[in-house]
């Protein structure tokens, strides 16, 4: 049976079918043959037209075609949101209808209603904003993937996540100054806006699209070098991070002039941010072992043969042992830690993959030094036959290390810079990290001191302290005093008058954040200022080492409020940072 045999069932069909099945009976089966039959048979137009008198297209398709372009994007265009503000009620009928459609669990949206205040006390001004993934020319969420999860469609612009790809770093939350990807915790990954990219395929306007009863929101397409030039003006939205960021494609347009001081509902709250205490592990420990390693290879250099085959296979293994822990804690912060192996597959374009890399590369080369250390040293237990080939080479492999550790950790403070934080500026973020890395690895190589005397040989140990004991302990005291000086110096942003960035931070510190700030104070004081002053002063008075347990406690308690306090002091960097967002609601 063809179409041409036998014409298009109607909607009065079905209804005449359905009713005479009891009186019918044979007739009612021939009826499910003809429909079954049909179903196979129906050509294109046919089931098109099928759809109308079934009323299977949307409602609203007459209303929202005028809502979407009339052809797609071309050359140098892509899609693109446009919102009206002059329409926009803040009903959330957009979120509501994203949350829908999506799937979305309880508590979690890919669109936000925020409200921008100002005017005056006779002529106050509200105006709602409606915002989602701006589906950026440059988007910082794509650039920052250390796993390649994002790809931008090259013939729509839509910015699309791979959900598969994703192990959940959460990079490009950071990254994105619109807080745009949404972490979601049970599933591991990363999740955001595509712009319903498979109903545009078919001519239907997104969910947010449809759903808005004051057609608040469109899709349009935008000409890139338009959005380019336009970012120089910065007319995205006011008190909104700055467009040059990312070039964000989406058009806000009013007929309205808004008065000078529109602001966000919620730009003067301030509220502390995810302190991420597996990075604050990460960062800390591979800082204190990459400082250790160089502060050891440079003592190495310095030191006679003899002390230094001694004192080189404990302080190697000793910060060997701590850069391991590291590299362990980072995985903990992973969404789905059994595809780590994949961080190192944005390389060309990720910081995060590059830190990836060249601490992996650090913790090779350490591996094998450490080892070379032990099998090349006289006081090796194993290996003596290796000590002629090994022993030579010894001050090469340990400057590798150095090296490839020193690179890992400039590529920790790019990852904070690219987004753009002004707590996490080049200057401020180079010189906390290194500072840390400093102090830590000071603070280390004494602490390996103490073991060497405990474990292996006292009287060199011994000879150690008293030879490099006293300037290693002055430079952890200058070190000390400066690191708490440099944390301290962003409270004088309390006495800006504009609410800034870095005010905001230092009104965390001073305020939300002030019990673990004076935590970081105190343990800092212990271990960087009062420990080392206690220490100097044993060192002075006293030439007989072994006589005095006061140094072995006095360096142990030197070492773990260094280690605490610089524990705190990470996890004010990440809780204490002012981080750009779209406007939001008035919060409590």
């Amino acid at each position: 049976m063809t179409s041409s045999q036998t014409r298009p069932l109607t909607l009065e069909d079905f209804q005449r079918g359905s009713s005479d099945v009891a009186a019918q009976g044979s007739d009612a089966a021939s009826l499910i043959a003809r429909l079954l039959q049909q179903q196979q048979q129906l050509t294109a137009v046919e089931e098109f037209s099928r759809d109308h008198v079934l009323n299977r297209v949307p409602d609203q398709a007459r209303y929202y075609e005028k809502l979407l372009p009339a052809t797609p994007p071309g050359p140098g265009q892509q899609y693109a949101f446009e919102v009206d503000l002059d329409r926009c009620s803040g009903c959330k009928a957009c979120v509501t209808a994203c949350h829908s459609l999506n799937g979305l669990d309880e508590g979690e949206t890919w669109r936000d209603v925020g409200m921008l205040v100002g005017g005056t006390e006779t002529a106050p001004v509200m105006q709602h904003v409606t915002a989602a993934c701006h589906h950026c020319v440059e988007p910082a969420c794509m650039i920052a993937c250390p796993v390649n999860a994002y790809e931008k469609s090259p013939l729509t612009g839509i910015v699309k996540h791979l959900d598969d790809q994703c192990f959940g770093c959460q990079y490009c939350t950071l990254a994105c100054p619109y807080n745009v990807p949404k972490y979601h915790k049970s599933k591991g990954i990363v999740r955001k806006c595509d712009m319903c990219s498979s109903r545009l395929a078919k001519g239907e306007a997104p969910a947010c699209v449809q759903a808005c009863p004051h057609e608040a929101i469109a899709i349009r397409t935008v000409t890139i070098q338009k959005v380019i030039e336009d970012s120089e003006a910065d007319h995205f939205l006011p008190a909104a991070p700055e467009p040059s960021l990312t070039l964000p494609t989406t058009t806000y347009k009013t007929k309205r002039v808004f008065p000078r001081n529109m602001l966000p509902a919620d730009y003067y709250s301030v509220s502390p941010e995810h302190p991420h205490w597996p990075l604050i592990v990460m960062l800390v420990l591979t800082q204190l072992s990459v400082g250790a390693f160089t502060i050891g290879v440079l003592l190495d250099a310095t030191l006679a043969s003899g002390l230094g085959a001694v004192f080189r296979p404990l302080h190697a293994t000793n910060a060997l042992l701590l850069g391991l822990l590291a590299l362990a804690a980072s995985t903990c912060h992973l969404g789905r830690p059994l595809y780590a192996f994949r961080g190192v597959l944005g390389w060309r374009h990720s910081w995060l993959s590059r830190e990836i890399a060249f601490f992996g590369l650090f913790a090779a080369l350490a591996v094998q030094y450490a080892v070379a250390c032990w099998t090349g040293s006289s006081a090796a237990p194993l290996g003596l036959a290796w000590a002629e080939f090994v022993t030579p080479h010894l001050h090469l492999a340990g400057g590798a290390v150095a090296v490839a550790g020193l690179i890992g950790l400039f590529c920790s403070v790019m990852i904070y810079v690219f987004t753009q934080r002004d707590l996490w500026s080049f200057g401020q973020t180079l010189v906390r990290f290194g500072l840390t890395a400093a102090l830590l690895g000071t603070t280390t190589t004494l602490l390996s001191f103490l073991l060497l005397k405990w474990l292996v040989d006292p009287e060199a140990a011994g000879r150690l302290i008293v030879g490099v004991g006293q300037p290693l302990t002055g430079a952890l005291l200058v070190l000390g005093i400066t690191k708490l000086l440099f944390d301290g110096a962003l409270l004088r942003h309390l006495a800006s008058r504009r609410m800034t960035s870095l005010k905001r931070s230092a009104l965390l510190v001073s305020g939300a954040l002030s019990t673990e700030a004076f935590a970081r104070l105190g343990l800092g004081i212990l271990g960087g200022i009062a420990m080392p002053a206690m220490l100097l002063g044993q060192l002075n008075d006293i030439s007989n080492i072994d006589a005095n347990p006061i140094i072995a406690t006095t360096i142990c308690l030197a070492w773990l409020g260094c280690l605490g306090g610089e524990l705190f002091e990470r996890y004010l960097f990440f809780a204490a940072v002012s981080s750009p967002r779209m406007p939001g609601g008035v919060r409590p």
